[in-house]
C-alpha cells in the first residue's frame, strides 16, 4: 500500500550555511548574552536538487527567498540554539518537501448539457420573480 505523504528530499548538510546570532526582541540578559537564534541559508540555484524541484522553489511567492535564489531561515522562538536550529531545518524540510510532488495539470472542461439548461431554467425562474414584484397594471 502506497502512502500519500511525500517521501523527504535529501537535502546534504555542506549545502547549508548555520550561522549563530543574537536574538532580537524582549527577553533580559539571556537575549543580550547568548547567541540562540540561528540563520538558515540554502543557495536554490547551486543545490543538489534536480531541475524541476529548484523551479517551483524558485517559483514559489515566499519573501524568504532572496533575488539570488537563496532561501533565508530565522529561528529564535526558543531558548536553547539546538533547538531553534533543528526548527530552521524542519522549516527548510518542509518547504522542500511541500514542492516535491509536481501539481497536477488542470485539463479545462465544458459544462454539460444539463447544466447548461439547469443554469437557463434557474435564471428564467429568478427572472418570473423579479417580474411579479413590478407594479400591477389592470
Amino acid at each position: 500500500m502506497a502512502s500519500s505523504v511525500p517521501r523527504a528530499t535529501p537535502i546534504p548538510d555542506s549545502e547549508v550555511e548555520v550561522t549563530a546570532m543574537r536574538a532580537q526582541g524582549a527577553g533580559g540578559q539571556n537575549v543580550n548574552k547568548v547567541s540562540s537564534a540561528i540563520h538558515l541559508r540554502f543557495d536554490i540555484c547551486n543545490s543538489s536538487l534536480t531541475p524541476d524541484h529548484k523551479q517551483r522553489l524558485l517559483a514559489l511567492a515566499d519573501q524568504r527567498i532572496t533575488r539570488d535564489g537563496v532561501l533565508v531561515i530565522k529561528a529564535q522562538s526558543h531558548r536553547s540554539q539546538e533547538m531553534n536550529r533543528a526548527e530552521a531545518w524542519g522549516r527548510l524540510q518542509e518547504l522542500v518537501d511541500s514542492v516535491a510532488v509536481a501539481p497536477r495539470v488542470r485539463r479545462p472542461t465544458r459544462p454539460t448539457l444539463g447544466s447548461k439548461k439547469r443554469r437557463l431554467e434557474a435564471k428564467n425562474l429568478r427572472s418570473q420573480v423579479k417580474i411579479l414584484r413590478g407594479r400591477v397594471t389592470e
